[in-house]
């Protein structure tokens, strides 16, 4: 039995990390709260600080853990749900960050699985999570599936079946594949599946999915929005025109290159006013930085 409580619906944007563009990649803490702000005024729910968006990776763990305490504290103050990514780095760092979140009361806790010793079956994962969840027992947990980064494809369907049964804070997953059919098995009433991939939104409302986290949420939420509310409306066709609309956005500004990330941080330089969420650290940095 599930020893907490996760019911998510809505939209949850994994945010950037904000640096300045110096040597040292320094981060720009003081934008923080405007940022959640922004967030709020555009509709959006929840922020996932230190994704791979945020590029998590790239971090300390100190810097990772302020950063989460400057968001937590934004959050607060803008209403809004605050859920962290602690996987990507070393089994210590994992732990000590999970204990950071427990201790802060974070609204969520997000894990990738080891990078470097890969889970060879659905059990290896669980038992890797299990370990985790002790350092942040009243905490939401998910796993982050997100395979075309983390190489590790595993059945989701077994595998949460499994976690279920042997993780009492294990609530669900944050799955970033285009595997529809996959992930719409995993639906089911009291398990929480945060979807993906922004690029397929429309056939995963179709499907009955109600928790959204999208990078673009960042940089283009209206579109996002007009999805949602054209299919809430039963406007069918103009949701098939938003998505296509999106669709087509998304591939103007990757289209140069296969660095999600960047490409996508850049972009937001270039289309928000009221601030800037600088450059990107290596190792996705280089000269098209300099853009925005």
């Amino acid at each position: 039995m599930k020893s907490v409580q996760f019911n998510f619906k809505g939209l949850m944007c994994p945010v950037f990390t904000p640096f300045a563009d110096d040597k040292k990649r320094t981060i720009n803490y003081d934008i923080i709260e405007k940022y959640a702000l922004y967030l709020k005024q555009k509709g959006v729910t929840a922020v996932l600080v230190n994704s791979i968006t945020g590029e998590g990776n790239t971090l300390r763990v100190e810097e990772r853990k302020r950063i989460v305490d400057q968001w937590y504290q934004a959050t607060r103050k803008h209403q809004l749900l605050c859920a962290v990514q602690i996987g990507g780095a070393s089994i210590a760092d994992v732990y000590d960050m999970a204990e950071h979140a427990e201790k802060l009361g974070v609204d969520a806790v997000l894990t990738l699985p080891d990078l470097l010793f890969k889970p060879s079956c659905e059990e290896d994962l669980v038992h890797y999570l299990k370990d985790v969840a002790q350092y942040c027992p009243t905490r939401p947990l998910l796993y982050s599936h997100i395979p075309m980064y983390t190489k590790v494809y595993r059945s989701m369907t077994r595998f949460v079946d499994l976690a279920e049964r042997e993780i009492p804070n294990f609530v669900g997953l944050h799955y970033v594949h285009h595997d529809l059919d996959e992930a719409t098995a995993l639906l089911k009433q009291g398990r929480t599946i945060i979807f993906g991939m922004e690029t397929i939104m429309l056939g995963a409302l179709v499907q009955g999915f109600e928790s959204f986290s999208f990078t673009t949420l960042n940089i283009y939420p209206e579109m996002i929005i007009e999805i949602l509310e054209n299919y809430r409306n039963n406007k069918l066709r103009e949701a098939m025109t938003a998505q296509t609309k999106l669709y087509q956005r998304i591939y103007e500004i990757v289209k140069r290159g296969a660095d999600w990330t960047l490409f996508m941080k850049n972009e937001f330089n270039k289309v928000v006013r009221d601030f800037k969420v600088g450059p990107t650290r290596k190792p996705h940095y280089n000269t098209i930085n300099r853009q925005f």
